[in-house]
């Protein structure tokens, strides 16, 4: 009973970790309809430009991954960009070109990554990093309690943002009625880049906590593409509080899997979970929202 209480704490720790390396996801994939496959290899390199202002400039961790977000946000507005022209002007195809798209940018990104830092393991110092709280008999490591705090206020200053701003209404009312956007003159396109944006900036902090939750590598985006879909389309596309209930369930249910089965069986819970979820509710757990 004892190791199945570690497993829940520590699964509800590490499912608010993936709701965070999520939250953009579900902006582009989720409101904007992008299939935005290389999302988990943002992340990563993300996490390597973290990895190199921590190691030259000593910098803690979270204060770098908030340097880096207007870098990315930057670059985000660039992808989209490049990713309407070329397809999504173009017409009905460019859900299965886009696809084909960002694989291919996902691995450029790996590619350079490797290049750039070579293929071994990178890891971060901080105070918070190797150190753990003791609740009883139950040792929970600092990293992902920082994980949870960061998750939460991102998922709620997102969800502010998306509710109480003209933009942020406007990103939402994008995936529904563009026509409607363009009679109020607004521009429907620059609204979706916009929103890329800041779900690309969002990757600052996500890759900050994914390189202090565990050392990252070049390939790790592979590990993060069932993960990151399965919660979105879990929470119901577009929810950013469901994204966050969703993904404490997955990391739950891995941390179960994991503590009673192995670690083999853990990376097949996200996809497991995710055909399950389109056979039976295929809205998601919270349905899309307007």
């Amino acid at each position: 009973m004892d190791l199945l209480l570690d497993a829940v704490v520590i699964g509800v720790l590490l499912g608010c970790f993936y709701g965070a390396v999520s939250l953009g996801l579900s902006v582009s994939f989720g409101l904007l309809d992008v299939p935005h496959v290389a999302h988990p290899a943002f992340l990563v390199l993300a996490s390597y430009a973290v990895f190199f202002i921590n190691e030259h400039y000593g910098i803690d961790p979270l204060v770098a991954g908030l340097l880096i977000t207007p870098v990315l946000f930057v670059f985000g507005l660039a992808a989209y960009r490049l990713y309407y022209e070329t397809f999504e002007k173009r017409g009905s195809d460019a859900g299965v070109r886009g696809i084909a798209f960002f694989f291919g940018v996902a691995f450029i990104i790996e590619v350079l990554i490797i290049l750039q830092f070579g293929v071994d393991q990178r890891s971060v110092t901080a105070d918070y990093v190797g150190k753990a709280w003791r609740l009883g008999d139950i040792r929970i490591p600092y990293r992902l309690l920082v994980a949870f705090a960061v998750a939460t206020a991102l998922t709620i200053l997102l969800t502010l943002y998306l509710s109480r701003t003209f933009m942020g209404r406007a990103i939402r009312a994008v995936a529904q009625d563009q026509e409607a956007l363009r009679l109020m003159g607004t521009n429907p396109i620059r609204i979706k880049q916009w929103a890329f944006g800041i779900a690309t900036a969002v990757l600052g902090v996500a890759g900050a906590l994914l390189i202090i939750v565990a050392p990252v590598e070049p390939t790790l985006d592979r590990a993060y593409i069932g993960r990151t879909f399965c919660v979105v389309v879990m929470a119901g596309l577009g929810s950013m509080t469901g994204t966050l209930v969703a993904a404490v369930i997955l990391g739950v249910a891995e941390s179960i899997v994991l503590t009673m089965f192995g670690a083999s069986w853990a990376p097949a819970i996200s996809f497991a979970m995710l055909l399950g979820v389109l056979a039976v509710r295929p809205q998601g757990l919270f349905g899309r929202r307007s």
